[in-house]
């Protein structure tokens, strides 16, 4: 029986990769998150739309801000872009984890999820392999933005390890704050309902930042509130690895920030899937 015959490989198919479920023995943890991750990938390859928000938001994004308020906040979008573009760069991979929630939401309506409660593997399995495959497109919509800013005339003094650097840092960041949206998926009913909280969560995080303008030219309540905000230590800290003057402290706030909320989230995520499943 297909676990969902549009983009999703096959019962028959993922015990093949797991295993016989009629022995005794379980899966281990690392290969049944690699399987499901696998099937993460399948999804993307039968329906490749998937990948309309991490190609459609990080080009439409660089552009439009780039041109339409370059000459107006930096003088010209040449030198706009330069203190945009790891601002985009963040942003776009911010906003494409909303998707982990949807997909599994809409993957518990199909009852895929109680299909998969027949497979001898390892429980947390489908929710972690889902988020490990998400990384493909968080990585995807970061070298859509490096490219695309190369192209309009970006250049990082930071050089490929910079640029690394900074990508790691954004999904590492990513992967975290997908929790989040992964609890959502469990606790909301409907994929709309999933998508009006995340706007209204992401986009005050990425907006009232300094992603897009310096927080010195705002109002000092406003400014005290941005530099507060994580997203805003995060961008800090991919514009700086790009430029080549990241420091140890800026990348360990980041990578702080991201196990605290994963160290939140998870675990309340994974007591909401046991509670269904």
């Amino acid at each position: 029986m297909s676990l969902d015959t549009n983009s999703s490989p096959t019962t028959t198919e993922l015990i093949a990769l797991i295993g016989d479920p009629t022995t005794q023995a379980r899966t281990g943890a690392l290969t049944a998150s690699r399987v499901f991750a696998l099937r993460a990938l399948w999804k993307i390859r039968r329906v490749p739309e998937q990948l309309s928000d991490v190609i459609a938001v990080p080009i439409i994004f660089t552009l439009l801000f780039t041109y339409l308020f370059g000459g107006a906040l930096a003088g010209s979008p040449h030198r706009y872009l330069q203190y945009l573009l790891p601002g985009t760069l963040t942003m776009a991979v911010l906003l494409a984890t909303m998707y982990t929630g949807v997909n599994l939401n809409a993957d518990l309506d199909k009852g895929v999820y109680d299909r998969f409660r027949t497979l001898p593997i390892w429980r947390p399995a489908p929710i972690v392999g889902a988020l490990l495959g998400d990384t493909l497109r968080y990585t995807l919509a970061a070298a859509l933005v490096i490219g695309l800013g190369l192209a309009l005339g970006y250049r990082p003094h930071g050089g490929v390890s910079g640029c690394v650097l900074a990508v790691v840092l954004v999904v590492v960041f990513a992967v975290a704050l997908s929790w989040v949206f992964t609890l959502l998926g469990l606790l909301l009913r409907t994929p709309s309902a999933i998508m009006n909280v995340a706007f209204v969560v992401l986009f005050p995080l990425t907006l009232a930042s300094n992603t897009f303008v310096d927080p010195a030219t705002m109002p000092g309540w406003l400014h005290t509130l941005v530099d507060l905000n994580p997203v805003s230590h995060l961008v800090s800290t991919v514009r700086a690895a790009m430029a080549g003057s990241v420091t140890i402290g800026q990348v360990s706030t980041v990578l702080l920030t991201a196990v605290t909320v994963a160290a939140v989230f998870a675990p309340l995520t994974m007591r909401a899937y046991y509670r269904k499943h």
